[in-house]
């Protein structure tokens, strides 16, 4: 027990009361002011005598290195990619309680957080941020690092906590198991300031651990997504929606992996079988009064697919409703909706509202040619895929598809373009004259991408073409009779050009025969789907025998972030990846800077876009002390390689075996 030494002056009364109670604890003296829970108590104690920490020194907030938080990170990439959805819906819970919200590894360090930016330096001296450590062994009793060391849910409420810089806040945590029952990471809601009352805290206990327990039950769900799974609870009414118990199994019976409500009921049994091991798992048919042939048809014999079994070691009643494994067969794995819509329609989206709606609306418009279909959107969302899918499912797939982004044709060209022109019709024309796009797409579909961006005296001459079906290219005597089916895209607010006179009005109600209005790709429910979708058509255009794939850690990151640019940032993003990735898989280290959260990079030590003559010379002897080796500079300074081969090029570095 370390000796105890003056108190500085600098401590507050309350700070020096709150040190005084903990030499009185290590003393072995019994005042009322020590803390009420044993948990509390032992903490102290192993804080005084094993960790050797002196509580008259407080100690500053310990945040890790940006490179170490990325490999804290990386090491749970699969947790925090499950976490993710309750992470957030927790913290919109308490944000406006004051608390802020932290995940941690096995090791206490915080992986993932969340809270108010406005407090954002008083959360950072306090230690609630990304990076922060936690372990117990350095801060002393608190939240997060007692949890872990007690394996346990737990209160760490004002003076309960060790050091005196914390005792204003209270922190509440519950551990989070791998399928093993290992503590895999910690949940933690903390607020600066709070109620006195410990009992103010119970509720917020509560909160944490049904969070936690989720998240755990999500990851086992995951981690066993292709084994026979059985859901099982003493309610009826709750199997389906909150069954509390989980056990994987093969189809012989013999249990794989539980969580911890099927763990404890195993554990029940190991006074009548061998311990659960790896070397000895029980069978089903020890747990339950049942055959494993009564599990697995239970789907197929029973309405409500719940069947009712008797736990052998207590006779409870447990109702048991069984989760057949994904796998899905090749053909289905393109086909995240039902078979009956087109395929085209099929790889749009899988399981967005937003996009069911237009895929089930292109599906009835498919073979109306008689319909104009205007498709809206903000840039990059996907309207000339869309467009493309309308036409290949549809009765003209066999015409020709033609694509015209009006706002890339000058207005000088857009008339000519579109319409045609005959020979001689004008100077530095063709010779010969040029048939017009929209007599090109004569049979098929006609897609006019950027509407809004075509001049008014166009639009007039559009509206009778739409009108007529037929067109008069430039110097012609006749028109020529054309038969299309005209779609059109923008991402402009129409009705607001109308009022302000830069849009025809008659011609708007004659494009807007159906209107499919695509969502961001920051607001889909599919974004993991859409991912997948871009990712494996970069790798068939590439034509290449290598087939990478995305680590987890890159598509949590890719799942992270905002999207501005929507689905075609995220196509440039992937192929950015691809060519600058120097293995076989994706990894977060691989994705443009842009594409990385936040949260994560703010506190890396950046490389300065103007750097002068003395940054220049840091980069450069980096890279010539690692022999050239850009992932290990990148590893030294915290940033993504493509960040480094960035800076490389502006400051014009190039490396020896590039020269030449």
């Amino acid at each position: 027990m370390p000796t105890q030494s003056p108190l500085p002056a600098r401590l507050q009364s309350v700070q020096r009361q709150h040190i005084e109670h903990i030499f009185q604890l290590g003393e072995g003296l019994e005042v009322p002011q020590l803390p009420a829970q044993q948990t509390i108590r032992r903490s102290w104690l192993r804080c005084l005598n094993e960790y050797q920490l002196d509580p008259t020194q407080p100690r500053p907030a310990r945040v890790v290195p940006q490179q170490i938080l990325i490999e804290h990170r990386e090491s749970v990439d699969e947790l925090l990619h499950v976490a993710r959805a309750g992470v957030d819906q927790l913290y919109q819970q308490i944000a406006q309680l004051g608390y802020v919200l932290l995940l941690t590894d096995h090791r206490g360090i915080t992986v993932e957080f969340r809270g108010d930016p406005n407090q954002d330096q008083q959360l950072r001296k306090a230690g609630l941020y990304l990076g922060a450590d936690w372990d117990e062994r350095f801060a002393g009793t608190c939240a997060v690092g007692t949890c872990l060391h007690d394996r346990q849910a737990i209160i760490c409420h004002r003076q309960e906590h060790f050091d005196a810089s914390h005792i204003s806040l209270t922190c509440t945590a519950a551990p989070i198991a791998d399928p093993q029952g290992n503590v895999m990471a910690v949940l933690d809601i903390s607020a600066l300031q709070s109620p006195t009352q410990h009992e103010s805290q119970n509720f917020s206990l509560s909160l944490v651990t049904l969070y936690a327990r989720m998240i755990e039950d999500a990851y086992f769900l995951q981690r066993y997504r292709d084994c026979l799974m059985v859901r099982l609870d003493t309610s009826r009414e709750f199997v389906h929606v909150n069954g509390r118990g989980l056990i994987a199994i093969e189809e012989n019976g013999q249990v794989i992996a539980a969580n911890a409500v099927g763990r404890d009921l195993i554990s029940e049994h190991q006074r009548r079988w061998p311990p659960w091991s790896a070397h000895h798992t029980p069978m089903l048919g020890e747990l339950f009064e049942c055959e494993i042939a009564d599990v697995l048809s239970i789907n197929s014999a029973t309405d409500d697919q719940l069947r009712a079994f008797r736990a052998r070691v207590d006779n409870t009643i447990y109702f048991i409703s069984l989760l057949e494994p994904r796998r899905p067969r090749p053909a289905q794995q393109a086909q995240p909706l039902a078979s009956s819509l087109p395929e085209p329609l099929v790889r749009l989206g899988a399981d967005d509202p937003a996009m069911r709606k237009v895929q089930k609306l292109a599906e009835r418009l498919r073979n109306e040619a008689s319909v104009n279909v205007l498709i809206s959107g903000e840039t990059g969302t996907g309207k000339e895929v869309v467009a493309r899918a309308l036409h290949d499912s549809g009765n003209r797939s066999k015409g020709p598809f033609i694509a015209v982004n009006c706002a890339a044709i000058p207005e000088a060209l857009i008339e000519s373009e579109l319409f045609g022109y005959e020979p001689g019709a004008f100077t530095g024309g063709r010779a010969k004259g040029m048939r017009g796009l929209i007599p090109q797409a004569h049979g098929g579909t006609l897609f006019l991408d950027e509407i809004g961006d075509m001049p008014l005296a166009l639009q007039t001459r559009l509206l009778r073409v739409l009108a007529e079906r037929e067109v008069m290219p430039l110097g012609a005597n006749k028109p020529e009779k054309v038969d299309i089916r005209v779609i059109t895209a923008t991402h402009r607010n129409i009705d607001s050009m109308i009022q302000q006179g830069e849009f025809r009005e008659d011609l708007y109600y004659r494009l807007n025969g159906a209107q499919l209005r695509l969502p961001a790709l920051r607001d889909r429910a599919d974004k993991l789907y859409v991912i997948r979708r871009v990712f494996d058509d970069i790798i068939q255009e590439r034509a290449s025998s290598q087939s990478p794939r995305l680590r987890a850690d890159a598509i949590s990151a890719l799942l992270a972030y905002a999207w501005p640019g929507n689905i075609r940032q995220l196509k440039n993003a992937l192929a950015f990846a691809l060519a600058t990735s120097e293995n076989e898989e994706i990894t977060v280290h691989d994705l443009p800077e842009q594409c990385l959260s936040q949260r994560i990079t703010r506190q890396a030590t950046p490389l300065p876009a103007d750097a002068g003559s003395d940054s220049d010379h840091t980069l450069l002897e980096m890279l010539k002390e690692q022999h050239w080796n850009i992932s290990a500079v990148a590893r030294a300074l915290g940033v993504s390689r493509p960040t480094i081969y960035r800076q490389m090029q502006r400051q014009d570095i190039v490396p020896p075996n590039w020269q030449g």
